[in-house]
């Protein structure tokens, strides 16, 4: 079995890997502004739920995404690069997408919960692919610790995912369905 903790680095020359730093680089870069992105979008999320559980779901993902922002900034420093963002069509897209479903739904409602679970799990699923992909990326070009890092990061939001899906199956969806 393949140790995750190789590197491939050794196989390198000198000017190896150039394009795929960059690539991973750039990656960071999204990412960065994603996160920054919806540490500003999660208080709106939660303001907008009727649901208490939810309001607290996502007031716990603000502090764990500002956690991950530094986090990225210590990705950052670790691999000698700029703190830099580069602007997330992706996620500025899912972002808005939150915003037409509390513009759309009805106030102190569970359709509005349900469909604000909807894009929040979008944004979950986006920063769990890119998440991993940036870790799989670390350990190629040798980074562990950095790959480390960005392990923490994709645990939690896994969880977040989690507890989004634990919410909408236990009352959420149920409770939309009778509006």
């Amino acid at each position: 079995m393949k140790n995750p903790n190789q590197s491939l680095s050794s196989k390198f020359s000198e000017n190896d890997g150039e394009k795929l730093k960059t690539l991973f680089v750039d990656g960071l870069k999204d990412l960065y502004w994603a996160e920054s992105h919806l540490i500003k979008a999660l208080p709106k999320m939660s303001k907008a739920a009727t649901s208490e559980d939810l309001k607290m779901a996502f007031n716990t993902h603000h502090a764990e995404t500002e956690k991950h922002v530094n986090r990225l900034e210590r990705v950052f420093e670790i691999i000698g690069e700029k703190v830099q963002s580069k602007k997330c069509p992706a996620m500025e897209g899912l972002l808005h997408e939150g915003d037409e479903i509390i513009a759309s739904t009805d106030t102190k409602s569970f359709v509005r919960d349900c469909g604000l679970i909807m894009a929040a799990q979008k944004v979950e699923h986006y920063e769990i692919a890119s998440y991993g992909t940036l870790r799989n990326i670390a350990r190629i070009l040798g980074h562990f610790e950095v790959a480390e890092i960005l392990q923490t990061t994709l645990d939690e939001e896994g969880e977040a995912d989690h507890k989004l899906t634990e919410l909408a199956e236990a009352h959420i969806n149920e409770e939309a369905a009778l509006e």
